[in-house]
């Protein structure tokens, strides 16, 4: 028996793949830095949402329309890739865990300084 479900293998090749096709196919001068940092997939794996994380604060919101007005590009280039008879149907999301990380991270830093203060 594999060690995990089809779907956690399937979002992992997922997530390189399109990581592929965002540096190397999509030629779209707007698009910045982006990290394709996770796929979660329906246990069906008809849908996929595939979570970015975008450097430039300024440009989030326009960066995730434009990977949405290019899924269906990315969807028949993962169709070429995958070997699945259905390819699920993506939609790409900001992913906050960065931001998250980073508000965690100033607050430990915040209590450290207040302890050493005291």
């Amino acid at each position: 028996m594999l060690p995990y479900k089809r779907s956690q293998r399937v979002s992992d090749l997922m997530r390189e793949e399109v990581a592929d096709i965002i540096m190397y196919k999509l030629k779209d001068p707007r698009i910045g830095f982006i990290t394709v940092t996770g796929v979660d997939m329906t246990p069906d794996l008809k849908i996929a949402r595939i979570f970015v994380s975008i450097l430039e604060e300024g440009e989030r919101d326009n960066t995730i329309e434009i990977l949405n007005a290019a899924k269906t590009f990315i969807r028949s280039l993962l169709k070429k890739r995958l070997r699945m008879k259905c390819v699920p149907t993506i939609e790409f999301r900001l992913d906050a865990s960065v931001d998250y990380g980073i508000k965690m991270d100033t607050l430990l830093k915040k209590i450290k300084d207040n302890h050493e203060g005291s």
